[in-house]
């Protein structure tokens, strides 16, 4: 027995003994799972902070700005970035996905993706959900941040594609919810954010339900028979509490109501006001108290710096200290996060530029800076901070890759400037054309249009590789206006000497025609957008994204461009509605341009009077002055829509520069032939500036190649000092002349095999510009309802561009509608 019973524990020792091994290999194969399992899209704990101390977050301009930049500017880092999504899911935005979700890591911050659907609601169903989910974790693999999906905000707004349809709208967000749940409940988190309710219903939205319909009386909350601002601003777009997890609220500052630009100070209690007594309902107490979620709140102060009024600084701190105050009050103790919109914006309403920054200037900025400070704001980092994720872009080159390419194009300007003084055939490739028409500047003028039409397009594809700022700050809108006074110096620069009276004849004939086609052009969109089958939006509203070269990311609110003329149907008819179409007030912002050409026009007889009287000088400094005053005091004479986008004053500058070399061009050609050091300079000057404008931070697309030797931040400010669109900053304007210069020597020495290459194509497009251009709106129209070209599919959009260019061009050579349509 003895022997029996010590036999036992000897028995199981030795079983255990063998499990060892086993058990040792299982924990190993353990640990080996745990290592090589990648970390889901969003791993971090519930991002809700302690009561009254909110998220610092903030949308920024990201084609401009990055989260490390703003950081520096406020002197704090955010807890919370934004950025845009499309929905369906677009691949050109995949790269931008991952470098804002890298900038996020690298921050220690969350992240809150803005899906904006590019398809009707009702498309938005549980399969195409499920896919635009799949895609979102697979892009955000690896983010330690919590991930909020803020889908489709504003709903409740009219200015939106998505806007003013409750049914719709609720059945989306729970598809869209539903595939988040199923793919990764505990890393994502559903926002439900309409916009302010103060001026509710809006101007409606075509989309909305007509009365009568079950739809309008989900809007009619009060039941009265009418949708008015009497009715819940709120309640119909809800999608349920077991679908959302925070609601947000988009509440700005801005005393404009979507119309004039006015500057005026913020109330004492404004945003509590907007918080619990807006949109006949009180958002505070009904969405975020009683139904206990974390709330974002979205705002920025208007500020117009063309509109007089209060100054930025005293708008912008005002309401900042509101906006701290509220937020971390124990009154408003569920606000989870405040998210600033640091973007400037555009009307092309006749409304000025906006400028929404709460970092815009270093003034504001060190004020903004010091009252966070006193605040209870958490700000970033609030997760563990990835480097590795911040690191370059992958399609960017860094350090002595970036500078071989500098080295690069060095050699290969020097190969070029040699060549015809070295080797004696490719001497014989100069221009020599007998014609009175230089067909070099047909060419530039060809290669204008196309990054005109490319640009206005506006499909992703590969073709913004080229026309997107590449050959430096240049747009095609420079080349335009600057080859539209070229031509009318070259064409009634000989006539003036010899009957003055008939170029103004003749050029106020042109200009009455040109105004003519504007006006059709502005009444026939506003025609075609009365057809509910036709969609026009794409001509008819203009979203905010900034003018400069990176486009500002096609972000925030859409504007009606059409606002108001709906009342041209009515009897009688408003007597401000008659003034405001003959001063093209309406129309395409594609399109707009037209007026100041109209305007350039009839005033050049009067310049030429002065070059034909040897005034070049005077012509010369009369122009700079005016585009001085222009840009020092954004000054508009006219109300028309072109004065927003291209100013009367500032961009002048342009056509009676053109005019001017227009009218003296031989002896212009012949002095800088005899002066070669001119050109070698300009030449030296262009080539180093396109390699400046690769370091932009902005990619075009998937496809793109940045230079990343200059910092995101000091990009951002050398950009928005020197060279700004819109004003025609004096880097841009220096840029633009510069580089025509060196094109045109380029073409005069290399023309036999560039007209060859390229000549059969851009020089008919060249000759027949504004036909062109007149044609280009409706072949946008075309390209807006041809849904497979809203999908962003780059190379399907490349084909579409291919095709838009073929036609035009096939359109010039048989020279159609050439009888009607102004060339």
């Amino acid at each position: 027995m003895p022997i029996a019973a010590e036999s036992q524990p000897s028995t199981k020792r030795a079983a255990a003994a063998r499990l060892r091994p086993l058990a040792a290999a299982l924990l190993a194969a353990l640990l080996v799972l745990l290592i090589l399992i990648p970390a889901g899209s969003a791993v971090a704990a519930e991002p809700v902070p302690d009561k009254g101390k909110p998220l610092l977050g903030a949308v920024l301009e990201w084609g401009e700005d990055s989260g490390q930049g703003f950081a520096e500017r406020l002197g704090a880092s955010p807890a919370l970035l934004g950025h845009d999504i499309s929905l369906p899911s677009r691949s050109g935005e995949d790269q931008d996905i991952r470098e804002f979700l890298g900038q996020a890591a690298g921050l220690g911050s969350h992240a809150m993706l803005t899906v904006r659907p590019t398809v009707p609601l009702e498309q938005v169903d549980a399969d195409g959900a499920a896919a635009f989910a799949a895609r979102v974790q697979d892009l955000a693999a690896g983010f330690q941040g919590a991930l909020l999906i803020r889908f489709a905000p504003d709903m409740n707004s009219s200015w939106l594609d998505w806007g003013q349809q409750p049914a719709p709208y609720q059945a989306a967000f729970r598809n869209v919810a539903a595939a988040f749940k199923a793919a990764d409940d505990a890393g994502t988190v559903m926002v439900w954010q309409p916009y302010l309710g103060r001026d509710y219903p809006f101007e409606r939205h075509r989309s909305a339900p007509a009365p009568g319909s079950e739809g309008f009386a989900a809007l009619d909350t009060n039941g009265d028979g009418t949708w008015n601002g009497s009715d819940a601003a709120y309640a119909p777009y809800y999608p349920g509490d077991d679908a959302v997890e925070w609601v947000g609220l988009t509440a700005y500052h801005d005393d404009t109501g979507g119309k004039s630009a006015v500057n005026t100070l913020p109330v004492a209690g404004e945003l509590a006001t907007m918080l619990t007594q807006s949109g006949s309902e009180d958002f505070y107490a009904s969405y975020v108290v009683g139904r206990n979620k974390p709330m974002v709140l979205q705002t920025s102060a208007f500020y117009s710096p063309a509109s007089g009024g209060a100054a930025n600084r005293d708008i912008k701190t005002s309401w900042w200290e509101q906006v701290l105050q509220a937020s971390t009050s124990m009154r408003f103790d569920r606000i989870a996060a405040v998210v600033w919109d640091e973007r400037t914006s555009t009307r092309d309403t006749g409304v000025a530029s906006i400028d929404w920054r709460l970092t815009g200037d270093a003034g504001t900025a060190e004020a903004a800076r010091a009252a966070l400070a006193q605040s209870g704001l958490a700000t970033g980092p609030v997760t563990a901070v990835s480097g590795g994720q911040l690191a370059t872009r992958a399609n960017s080159l860094a350090g002595a890759a970036a500078w071989t390419v500098a080295a690069a194009m060095a050699i290969l300007l020097v190969a070029l400037w040699q060549l015809p003084r070295r080797v004696g055939a490719v001497a014989s490739w100069g221009y020599g054309e007998p014609t009175k028409r230089d067909s070099r500047i047909d060419f530039l003028r060809g290669l204008a249009i196309v990054f005109v039409v490319v640009n206005h397009l506006g499909m992703t594809s590969l073709f913004q590789l080229l026309t997107q700022e590449a050959v430096g700050f240049v747009s095609g809108a420079e080349l335009f206006v600057l080859f539209s006074g070229l031509v009318v110096g070259m064409v009634y620069g000989p006539r003036v000497k010899d009957d003055f009276g008939k170029v103004v004849d003749l050029t106020t004939r042109r200009a009455g025609k040109l105004y003519l086609t504007a006006l059709v052009v502005l009444v026939g969109v506003f025609l075609l957008s009365l057809l509910p089958f036709f969609q026009t939006d794409a001509l008819t509203t203009y979203v905010d994204q900034g003018t400069g070269g990176a486009g500002h990311n096609a972000v925030g609110r859409t504007y009606d461009l059409y606002a108001g003329m709906e009342t041209l149907l009515q009897f009688p008819v408003p007597a401000q509605v008659l003034p405001a179409i003959v001063l093209l007030q309406f129309g395409p912002w594609q399109f707009n341009v037209m007026g100041l050409y109209v305007v350039l026009l009839l005033a050049s007889p009067l310049i030429l009077a002065a070059l034909n009287r040897g005034k070049a000088v005077w012509v010369l400094a009369a122009t700079l002055g005016v585009y001085a005053v222009g840009a020092a005091t954004r000054f508009r004479l006219l109300p028309s829509q072109f004065e927003d986008s291209f100013p009367l004053l500032v961009w002048q500058v342009l056509f009676v520069i053109g005019l001017v070399a227009g009218f003296h061009r031989h002896r212009i050609a012949a002095w800088l032939s005899a002066h070669a050091w001119v050109v070698a300079a300009c030449t030296v000057l262009a080539v180093a500036l396109t390699f400046l404008s690769w370091c932009n931070p902005y990619l075009a697309n998937g496809f793109d190649l940045r230079l990343a030797v200059i910092p995101d931040t000091a990009y951002r400010a050398m950009y928005d000092t020197f060279f700004g669109r819109t004003y025609l900053d004096p880097g841009r304007l220096l840029n633009v002349l510069v580089l025509v210069v060196t094109a045109y020597a380029f073409l005069s020495a290399y023309w036999k095999p560039v007209e060859r290459a390229l000549g059969w194509f851009l020089i008919p497009l060249g000759q027949a510009t504004l036909y062109v251009f007149i044609l280009h709106v409706v072949l946008i129209a075309v390209i807006a309802n041809i849904p497979l070209l809203r999908q962003g599919d780059i190379l399907i959009n490349t084909a579409a561009y291919a095709g838009v260019l073929g036609v035009l061009w096939l359109m010039v050579k048989k020279r159609i509608l050439f009888g009607i349509i102004p060339t």
